[in-house]
């Protein structure tokens, strides 16, 4: 992003995008607790009220995203027990809807689902010299997105091997033989990345009127 700080603490129409996330997961009655995964030095974390929240969890992250989530997940099972399932969301989304939870909530089956998107645009293949290889069919390509939604010791479990390899949970249940199911969801869910995604951002964050729905 070229700023001064992390991407989750940049403002968004006068709140943080860490706020923004937090508000909209606490807004789902059926999550028992919300882990946030951070680093023991953030100066940011403890200023944010949401930190206070008695529904709302911090854990010390780890040197890549992976570790991070096994941090959180090892947290939630303390929480949830054995049996409890996750819902693995990027803080840098601050614009999910509770209906795409909802959704993925109906539609996860007992290998773990995640909300993604088909893909609209025609799909190149590049070789190593960046030559077109193929034209893949769009027909069967879904971009990730998250929530990804796992049984909590599964996901702990597949998370163990080579973690620094992964980009995203599915892919660590991928390599254990388990088959996630795709659950549509909404393509204003998107990911803060660069400088224009913001100005991206608020124009959703309007579109929605603060209904989420």
């Amino acid at each position: 992003m070229g700023a001064g700080l992390p991407k989750q603490y940049l403002t968004l129409d006068g709140r943080t995008l860490a706020e923004h996330t937090l508000q909209r997961l606490l807004a789902f009655a059926p999550l028992e607790a919300v882990v946030v995964a951070v680093c023991d030095e953030d100066p940011w974390w403890p200023t944010l009220p949401v930190a206070g929240h008695p529904r709302v969890q911090a854990v010390t992250g780890g040197a890549s995203r992976a570790h991070s989530v096994r941090a959180g997940v090892a947290r939630a099972l303390q929480l949830g027990g054995e049996q409890a399932w996750v819902l693995v969301h990027d803080m840098a989304r601050p614009l999910l809807r509770l209906s795409d939870i909802q959704r993925l909530l109906e539609q996860c089956g007992p290998q773990g689902a995640i909300l993604a998107s088909p893909v609209v645009d025609t799909i190149k293949q590049a070789d190593a010299d960046a030559r077109i290889a193929a034209t893949l069919d769009r027909r069967h390509i879904w971009r990730a997105l998250t929530p990804q939604l796992f049984p909590a010791r599964a996901l702990l479990e597949a998370l163990q091997d080579d973690p620094d390899s992964l980009t995203d949970e599915a892919s660590a249940m991928e390599r254990q033989g388990w088959k996630p199911a795709l659950v549509a969801g909404h393509g204003d869910n998107i990911k803060i990345t660069v400088p224009e995604d913001l100005a991206l951002a608020r124009f959703y964050l309007s579109q929605q009127q603060e209904t989420w729905s």
